[in-house]
């Protein structure tokens, strides 16, 4: 038996954990997934949270952008009227992220070989010109 078999066979369900999955759109710009907890038997689980994600996908210069985040509410009703906080909020959190990295990336140092660029040898290697 090789690796991932391995892996795919210990693979198990959380059963204590199980969502009933409903989606709600306005089919223009809005999705929203509330995820119901249930028992093992579908029964509503009343010992758990809802949980309310806002989806939507926003045009950039390279095409469509999905933006998802976690809503903060009780209901359905205040998941819609908090939705679009809820987005300003990941999306102003994506961009964080992108200027982050990219001052990572500018800031990074680069090690002759380490890289891989033509012509350097590997870490602890040599080139052979001949």
């Amino acid at each position: 038996m090789n690796r991932n078999e391995q892996q795919l066979s210990d693979i198990q369900v959380d059963r204590n954990n199980l969502y009933r999955e409903e989606n709600y759109t306005d089919l223009k710009v809005a999705s929203i997934r509330r995820l119901v907890p249930v028992n093992q038997d579908g029964s509503p689980d009343g010992t758990r949270r809802q949980k309310f994600i806002g989806q939507t996908h926003l045009m950039s210069q390279v095409g469509p952008l999905p933006v998802q985040c976690d809503i903060e509410a009780a209901d359905l009703e205040e998941a819609l009227r908090k939705f679009p906080e809820a987005i300003a909020k990941a999306v102003e959190d994506m961009m964080e992220d992108a200027k982050e990295r990219r001052r990572q990336e500018s800031s990074r140092i680069v090690v002759p070989g380490a890289g891989g660029l033509p012509g350097t040898p590997p870490p602890g290697g040599t080139i052979n010109l001949s």
